[in-house]
């Protein structure tokens, strides 16, 4: 939290994001504002072009259908009303990879940053794992985003692979780091 402000973020899974229809109705378009601003900004989200509002709504479509089905968590971040992040894991779908999952796309509005929104939405979302079994928890993390790897270590994911100048966005490579966070070895 910054020094000096009391507000603490709301962190919404699914079901209480769909609770609250003044927050629902507006979701997908609050989540394409967000993830089109972030990206048009740089951030590592695996896009290299501002994601289409069509897009972001199939892709959270999904995610959230898989969270009904037990296969994915949502989460989503907001500051008086006003959603300032989101992020999510899913179920790998092949039969083999089916106890783990991958976390992906933890995004922060750039003005929000440093009041712990993406440590308490990865947090929950690490909960949810946990609660919904999962033995192995994954990401992967572009290189340069020394921030967020820090954040992950913090809680308890550790690296298990890189790939050198694997991540292209234009002219310039990244390395790509996988990180896991066991729940077998955990007690």
């Amino acid at each position: 939290m910054t020094s000096g402000d009391a507000t603490e973020p709301a962190v919404l899974d699914a079901g209480g994001l769909s609770s609250r229809p003044e927050l629902e109705a507006r979701f997908v378009e609050s989540a394409h504002r967000l993830l089109a601003d972030l990206v048009s900004g740089g951030a590592a989200l695996g896009w290299t072009e501002p994601p289409s509002r069509d897009g972001v709504a199939e892709l959270l479509g999904h995610v959230v259908h898989a969270a009904r089905a037990g296969d994915a968590a949502l989460r989503a971040a907001y500051l008086d009303g006003r959603l300032v992040g989101l992020g999510y894991w899913l179920r790998y779908a092949r039969p083999t990879h089916r106890p783990h999952a991958d976390l992906e796309r933890i995004a922060v509005d750039a003005a929000a940053h440093g009041r712990g929104i993406g440590r308490s939405l990865t947090a929950a979302l690490v909960a949810d794992a946990r609660e919904a079994g999962i033995e192995v928890l994954t990401l992967d993390a572009r290189g340069d985003n020394a921030r967020a790897l820090r954040l992950y270590r913090s809680l308890g994911f550790t690296e298990y692979g890189r790939l050198p100048g694997f991540v292209a966005v234009g002219e310039h490579r990244y390395d790509k780091v996988f990180c896991m966070l066991d729940f077998r070895r955990q007690g």
